[in-house]
């Protein structure tokens, strides 16, 4: 339905529709706008989603997460036939030879086997940290655009894999940190700090400096406090970052000093050890932290 289109009788925008007369009516005076409307959906119903599954004739939607984009055929690993029957002797091995082929079809050259062996080692980095699907996609995107203009040539894999991951955190507003990527990639803090730059300088990526604020739900969650104290914490930040005290600050130092300051005045108090251990920082960087925002933004921490 078109977004513009009104009522010609009183002007409302407010209009539904409806699909067993095929009518686009007006909710406030009740005029049928439109009659005899097309319904391009299905022509069949379903009621859950294994039947609405089973009934579609279309495939998985394109990704850039398989090296082919998902638009290739991909052989069932189950040795049955149409009816659901296991297939016997000279039959099954005829399939086992025609997955084989068809593993060599899809993937003919260099090129696909460094995409295919990429996507899968970022597949897993990705599982293994638990981000959503969306990150996933747009470090594929970044990786994809990096072999295109030739940059991977010459440099590890892996390293370009979990430096295309890292810019893709940022970039999704769910930032993580070097220490946390290298936790779960092959190759060090180092290697991956060095492909960033490089992936950044080759793509022209100009990503602003990740904010304190975007860490604080996750370290708030790690901490098992109230909305209320990350809401406080988030409240400091925001202070903190209009004065311009966060420049030159690392943000998850910052990020877990505000928290452990709004858990002191939610009355939800966790130690400097507990705060330093989530966010991955030493208590001496909490410390420090801490007391710079008690000062410059006047604020009282109940004794």
């Amino acid at each position: 339905m078109d977004s513009k289109m009104k009522c010609p009788i009183c002007g409302s925008d407010k209009l539904f529709y409806d699909p067993r007369r095929g009518e686009i009516v007006c909710s406030v005076c009740g005029y049928v706008v439109q009659q005899n409307v097309i319904d391009e959906g299905p022509e069949w119903r379903a009621f859950d989603s294994d039947q609405r599954a089973k009934r579609a004739r279309t495939g998985a939607p394109m990704t850039l997460m398989i090296h082919d984009k998902g638009l290739s055929t991909d052989i069932d690993w189950r040795d049955k036939d149409v009816h659901g029957n296991q297939l016997t002797g000279m039959y099954r091995t005829k399939m086992r030879r025609l997955r084989m082929w068809q593993r060599r079809m899809r993937i003919n050259d260099a090129a696909e086997r460094n995409l295919a062996f990429a996507l899968s080692e970022l597949d897993r980095m990705a599982a293994q940290m638990h981000l959503p699907r969306r990150v996933k996609e747009a470090a594929a995107a970044l990786y994809r655009k990096a072999v295109m203009k030739k940059l991977i040539r010459g440099r590890s894999i892996e390293g370009m894999v979990s430096a295309a991951l890292y810019a893709a955190c940022r970039m999704e507003k769910i930032p993580r940190t070097l220490d946390e990527i290298a936790a779960v990639s092959k190759v060090t803090k180092k290697e991956i700090g060095r492909s960033y730059r490089f992936l950044a300088r080759g793509l022209n990526l100009n990503l602003r400096p990740t904010s304190p604020i975007d860490y604080v739900d996750r370290f708030g969650d790690a901490l098992g406090v109230s909305a209320r104290t990350k809401k406080r914490a988030k409240e400091i930040l925001k202070e903190a970052i209009e004065k311009g005290m966060t420049s030159g600050k690392g943000p998850t130092g910052l990020a877990a000093a505000a928290l452990y300051v709004a858990s002191l005045l939610e009355g939800e108090k966790r130690t400097q050890r507990e705060v330093a251990e989530v966010a991955h920082v030493t208590e001496v960087t909490v410390r420090n932290r801490y007391k710079e925002l008690v000062e410059k933004l006047g604020i009282n921490v109940p004794i």
